[in-house]
């Protein structure tokens, strides 16, 4: 089944991304880049992990040298949820106001600062903002503080979007806020900032990157939209041109870069690969849009009980979201197959291109991300974070309120299908 031709088609994409600084020791610029703003006080968004390495006094201190007083909050929570954003954004309005607000961290921290620097300049509240069904999908009416992004994770790509994802405790799912002024104004990448991440961290995240850059380069394309006018534009436009660029990069440098850096977490080179890789998916996913497996991944995330993974702390049950998104990522693009077929050959070709093509093509992408994931030691399918059958009907109910990301799948995705990609996904190999 496919998407029925539409009567006006879209002729329009749109793209956006933040300023960009890449290298090594670029965040030793981060004084010179707040002071050029005219930025006087600044919220620094961290987490307790990273501030017991110094790195934010560090940072701070450097940034004092240009006349810019850093006030710290590292409390970020590891997959932040409702909650502890709204910890966050009492913090800082107890503790304002702000010239800007500088994120230093993974995709938790970046996307907590977000949610501060949304609700500091605009009124309301969290469930006003989050995405239908969950919140009322409330646009900002104010402009936001300058944010600037320092990750220090290779994954997310927050650093070049407009989302910021959390859990919602009492629904049991994950969802975000959706628009443009939550993009950062500026990403700093330092690549020296990933060193050390641990080896569970980098798999995990680094899984985010590939499903970012393979959810984007098989999104339904813009030109399969109705047109729009001006005002109902929305970041996520389907696949074009320029995500298509972004992504297909994104794909070879984790072909050559992805093992060595789990395996070898001081391999700088790899460092600066996974890193380019993590900024050019989000720049590719954050304007074409991400489907099937970060709809999935929501649910798996929100629904755990008790798998506790590696390298991430230990006080609590979680699933990683980018381990969630991979869980039944071959299983998704699988099913995607039939829509766009040379879409999903040439993305398994760029991520390995020693591979061999199958006799059935279907199985090509499907079978690479799988030796690829036991490589890195991603858990063998949902079963292995704790689901069994039993669970699918609540996984596909969770996953059916993503109606945002479904609807930029490349072919109509219903209940029943979202079951068989979970129910072949319990165990993957």
């Amino acid at each position: 089944m496919s998407f029925s031709a539409p009567t006006t088609p879209e002729s329009i994409f749109t793209y956006g991304s933040p300023r960009l600084k890449f290298g090594a020791g670029a965040s030793a610029e981060l004084g010179y880049e707040l002071a050029s703003l005219g930025v006087r006080r600044a919220l620094l968004v961290t987490d307790r992990g990273l501030d017991a390495t110094g790195i934010p006094a560090r940072v701070a201190e450097q940034v004092a040298a240009e006349s810019v007083e850093l006030v710290v909050y590292a409390d970020t929570h590891v997959e932040p949820t409702d909650a502890s954003l709204n910890d966050a954004i009492d913090f800082a309005r107890a503790h304002g106001p702000f010239d800007a607000v500088v994120a230093l961290g993974g995709g938790s921290s970046i996307d907590t600062a977000k949610a501060v620097n949304l609700l500091t300049t605009n009124d309301g509240d969290l469930m006003d903002y989050l995405n239908v069904p969950v919140g009322a999908g409330r646009a900002p009416a104010k402009a936001l503080l300058p944010l600037i992004a320092l990750p220090t994770t290779t994954g997310t790509g927050s650093e070049s979007t407009t989302i910021c994802v959390l859990d919602v405790l009492a629904q049991h799912v994950k969802t975000g806020i959706s628009h443009p002024r939550l993009r950062p104004e500026l990403a700093i990448i330092d690549p020296e900032l990933t060193l050390s991440q641990p080896a569970g961290v980098t798999a995990a995240s680094g899984m985010d990157i590939l499903c970012h850059a393979l959810e984007s380069y098989t999104a339904r394309p813009f030109s399969s939209y109705e047109r729009k006018r001006p005002e109902q534009r929305v970041p996520y436009c389907g696949a074009n041109p320029i995500s298509d660029m972004w992504a297909e990069k994104s794909l070879s440098l984790l072909a050559s870069s992805f093992r060595t850096a789990v395996r070898e977490g001081s391999n700088v080179p790899a460092r600066e690969e996974m890193a380019l890789a993590a900024t050019f998916a989000g720049m590719g996913f954050g304007n074409a849009g991400v489907h099937i497996p970060h709809a999935n991944a929501y649910p798996i995330a929100g629904q755990v009980r008790d798998f506790r993974p590696e390298g991430y702390p230990q006080d609590e049950a979680m699933v990683p979201h980018g381990m969630a998104v991979s869980l039944t990522a071959p299983e998704a693009f699988r099913f995607t197959f039939d829509a766009a077929p040379e879409r999903h050959v040439r993305a398994a070709e760029l991520l390995d291109p020693a591979a061999e093509r199958p006799a059935d093509l279907a199985d090509f992408l499907p079978s690479v991300l799988v030796r690829l994931m036991r490589d890195i030691g991603i858990p063998a399918g949902v079963g292995a974070v704790g689901f069994d059958k039993a669970d699918i009907g609540a996984l596909v109910e969770g996953t059916m309120k993503q109606q945002r990301l479904l609807a930029t799948a490349p072919k109509p995705v219903g209940p029943e299908d979202v079951t068989g990609i979970f129910e072949r996904s319990l165990t993957l190999w």
